[in-house]
């Protein structure tokens, strides 16, 4: 499981930085503005591992090309299946709420 985890991880942000460069045009370089933290090519990266870790994690593939497969389409859209991971959530949340609800009317 945790070689799972690294090969996902390590994969996932390769194509994250491989994204970065692909919406950029280049590698942008961390920078520091008065109010904020630009992480440049870093934050491609993270964003990345993080979608490939999970992915990885909720769909448990069989092979090591599931594997492969897996991490490179997470790390490449890094951004859009984390989003998707927090629509997943609210969904969850919304049919959760009325259902709670519900029982609280009842008492």
């Amino acid at each position: 499981m945790l070689q799972t985890v690294i090969v996902a991880s390590l994969i996932g942000g390769l194509m994250g930085l491989l994204g970065h460069v692909k919406k950029k045009g280049r590698m942008e370089k961390p920078r520091m503005t008065k109010r904020f933290i630009y992480l440049g090519f870093w934050e491609d990266i993270a964003m990345g591992t993080t979608a490939s870790i999970l992915l990885v994690l909720s769909t448990e593939p069989s092979s090591s090309f599931q594997l492969v497969v897996l991490s490179i389409i997470a790390g490449y859209s890094g951004e859009a299946v984390l989003r998707s991971f927090d629509f997943v959530r609210q969904q969850q949340d919304s049919i959760e709420q009325p259902v709670k609800d519900n029982e609280r009317q009842a008492k």
